[in-house]
């Protein structure tokens, strides 16, 4: 049972919350309320937030696309930002499909996408063992979770079948790691933060192995920042994907989808081709790169 909010436990929570540097203080401390069990939990989780936890470590779990994901020490927080990623992920496929979530964290694109299908075969895979604990959590039946680096823990028969990629790949260039608010940078794994020397390491490791994992037609989705969009766009086409960048001014999140061209014949119109057994939600335009690049 929740712990009743009166004006007096706010009013002792609220400054001290403030005091820590906490923004959203009064929001931060309804959660609280809400979330423990008894006065005890109240005041063991009131310290931890103000030693410097991440809200979502205290509370145990964070809100996103609609679930309430289990979080924890050493778990990436996914981003209310990635949500788009998931949607644009949601657009292009159908019921069914087969969908990778690497580098998953919590589990929470898997999760959050397997949910808005209603059905579909899911896999995810972290390098992390805290992280594929909480996947395990997350995704429960929903799909099975690996843990080993990017594609290495996935099975075999996975090769050339997967129509959707979740990659949501470390993208902070190592310098800047430093510059990242405490939270992440002290709470979050470095290896969920960190993508080498201009953020890209890890998006060049992935789209090197990504065309002998998609089906035709399928699609590798990864966030990026804004200032890295046309360096990942290149990154990836170079691995012999077809790229686009697509951004989302509400979320501040900007996102390169790639896809994997169909073995047909496109002609000299250079034009592309539907993808799929109908033009449908579960198909996709292949383009030409250099029509799209015009």
């Amino acid at each position: 049972m929740s712990v009743t909010a009166s004006p007096l436990t706010l009013s002792a929570i609220v400054p001290a919350l403030r005091a820590a540097g906490c923004v959203f203080a009064e929001d931060e401390a309804e959660l609280i309320l809400a979330t423990a069990t008894d006065p005890a939990a109240v005041a063991a989780m009131v310290e931890r937030r103000v030693a410097g936890l991440p809200l979502e470590h205290v509370l145990g779990w964070a809100e996103f696309d609609g679930l309430r994901i289990a979080v924890g020490p050493g778990v990436f927080v996914p981003r209310r930002r990635t949500e788009f990623l998931v949607r644009q992920a949601a657009a292009l496929t159908a019921p069914g499909a087969v969908v990778v979530d690497l580098c998953c964290g919590s589990g929470a694109l898997g999760a959050a996408l397997a949910a808005t299908l209603g059905r579909a075969e899911l896999h995810a895979a972290d390098v992390e063992p805290a992280a594929v604990r909480c996947a395990r959590r997350n995704i429960g039946d929903a799909g099975e979770v690996y843990e080993g680096d990017l594609f290495e823990p996935l099975p075999a028969s996975l090769r050339g079948r997967v129509e959707i990629l979740l990659a949501n790949v470390p993208y902070v260039p190592t310098d800047d790691v430093g510059l990242l608010p405490a939270e992440a940078r002290i709470h979050e794994p470095r290896v969920a933060l960190d993508g080498g020397a201009d953020g890209l390491d890890v998006l060049r490791r992935v789209t090197a192995e990504a065309p002998r994992w998609l089906a035709p037609g399928g699609h590798l989705l990864v966030e990026t920042s804004e200032r890295q969009a046309a360096r990942a766009e290149e990154t990836v086409a170079r691995s012999g994907l077809i790229p686009r960048v697509v951004r989302s001014e509400e979320l501040c999140a900007t996102v390169v989808i790639a896809t994997r061209a169909c073995p047909v014949d496109q002609g000299r119109s250079g034009r592309g081709v539907w993808c799929g057994a109908s033009q449908g939600a579960g198909a996709s335009w292949v383009g030409s790169p250099l029509l799209e690049r015009s």
